[in-house]
């Protein structure tokens, strides 16, 4: 018992050595979390990275001839982003300048998603299989925006790094077997990585809340959002099992924080 006790409180011994960053502004969500980044790969890089595997993606596509061939569907996603991207200097002012970008690939999938540095990509499945209003698109993309502008990547690669070498560093200290190795991998997955993903994943929908209410989306978009997306799903795993919030859970959150985006909307221009 002690032992375990020891390899589940190594991740935040380690955490502690970290630097504590806070990546954007507040705003009316009031996303104030400090985030801790372990030495690595600096923002920088890691949006040079992301442009290289953003362009790969790209080119792949490209040559199985399924990039940007909606006209209609590609024109649609740039005007929404259009709309959306002067909103993220109320979070992140840099954020501003980044080559931003906005491309589309034909496939049944229900996915979308933003790159640091402002890479974003979409597939057709989720717009067609869900029938996506635009406002309900602006949501999606206002979540997407919200990860690269708090550097969730960067955290999640910096937090895996920290307790991979915690789990390590117990087993050696500890001489735990492979039983209890496996099981103090299992603490670190579900105690501390899990519930950092759903919390990011929490993140993302506020701001992407606050993002497109600002742009002139109505808030409400986002519970009908994430109701299409739990109807596209089946369900889930139970939330303790899940990086993401149970849908349940998701759209409470999100009908709680509507009236702190209102004002917002009905202040911008209203789409």
């Amino acid at each position: 018992m002690r032992s375990r006790l020891i390899l589940l409180l190594f991740p935040l011994l380690i955490l502690t050595g970290c630097q504590a960053v806070q990546t954007t502004d507040s705003g009316a969500v009031g996303v104030d979390r400090k985030q801790y980044m372990l030495g690595g790969a600096s923002s920088e890089q890691i949006n040079q990275a992301s442009a290289q595997a953003y362009a790969k993606v790209l080119a792949e596509a490209r040559a199985k001839g399924v990039l940007n061939t909606d006209k209609a569907m590609l024109n649609r996603l740039r005007r929404i982003a259009d709309n959306l991207i002067p909103e993220v200097t109320h979070f992140r002012p840099d954020a501003r300048s980044w080559n931003w970008e906005v491309n589309l690939i034909k496939s049944d999938q229900i996915n979308a998603s933003a790159m640091p540095g402002g890479k974003i990509l979409f597939y057709t499945g989720i717009v067609d299989k869900l029938k996506l209003t635009d406002a309900e698109i602006a949501q999606i993309m206002g979540h997407e925006i919200a990860h690269a502008l708090r550097e969730h990547g960067r955290e999640a690669s910096s937090r895996a790094g920290a307790s991979q070498v915690a789990v390590q560093l117990g087993a050696a200290l500890l001489g735990l077997g492979e039983g209890s190795r496996q099981l103090a991998d299992a603490a670190v997955q579900y105690g501390v990585m899990m519930p950092h993903s759903r919390s990011n994943e929490s993140e993302a929908d506020l701001i992407g809340l606050e993002l497109a209410a600002r742009a002139g989306y109505k808030p409400e978009a986002a519970v009908s959002l994430w109701q299409k997306m739990a109807s596209a799903s089946g369900g889930g795993p139970p939330e303790f099992l899940s990086t993401h919030p149970s849908p349940g859970g998701r759209t409470e959150a999100l009908r709680a924080a509507i009236p702190r985006v209102r004002p917002l909307y009905e202040a911008s221009n209203k789409r």
